[in-house]
């Protein structure tokens, strides 16, 4: 195990995959606050909660540890990811991966077609798994994160409830490292 809790590269790890609830909130709100220069309140991550029929949330758990969670705002025929993050110490795991997998799994459950998100133009890391998911950039909102004045890339995967769509995914999760091993949540 690492000085924070996360088992050296190599060691098998099992991520369960749930719905998020209240009671998991201070574990989400440490992981906002240690990845995102201006971390969303608990007021704002109840009143998402609390949306039901066009919010998702999920958490990745470790054991009894959550490592990260994600979520999606659905309307009409789109997907629209929020926010998605994981534990500093476990990052570049698979964990973000695994996360937007779910989200596009229960986005297509839904009958969404197309998934949107935006990123900060300088995040490399994350830029690359979204288009990993076929996600492309489609446009840049200037000055969107107001804390630190980046531009957001605004990405856009289009037919998400197709056939090739799933075939992608299905080679992501194929893809996934081989000590990962993943229990899904429920789509719905």
């Amino acid at each position: 195990m690492s000085a924070r809790g996360a088992p050296e590269r190599g060691t098998p790890v099992r991520v369960v995959l749930e719905p998020m609830r209240p009671r998991d909130l201070p574990a989400v709100l440490d992981i906002e606050a240690a990845v995102y220069p201006r971390p969303w309140s608990p007021r704002v991550f109840a009143d998402e909660l609390a949306q039901r029929r066009s919010r998702v949330y999920r958490v990745a758990r470790v054991g009894r540890t959550i490592v990260g969670y994600a979520g999606l705002m659905l309307v009409q025929d789109d997907a629209h990811v929020n926010n998605i993050a994981v534990a500093p110490e476990w990052q570049g795991r698979g964990i973000a991966t695994v996360l937007l997998v779910e989200l596009v799994r229960v986005a297509a459950d839904r009958r969404a077609c197309d998934l949107t998100l935006e990123v900060r133009v300088g995040n490399d890391r994350a830029i690359a798994l979204y288009q990993r998911f076929g996600l492309a950039p489609v446009g840049v909102r200037p000055g969107y994160y107001e804390e630190t004045g980046e531009d957001a890339l605004i990405m856009w995967a289009r037919g998400i409830g197709s056939e090739a769509y799933a075939r992608r995914v299905d080679g992501i999760v194929l893809a996934l490292p081989e000590d990962l091993s993943v229990r899904w949540g429920p789509t719905r």
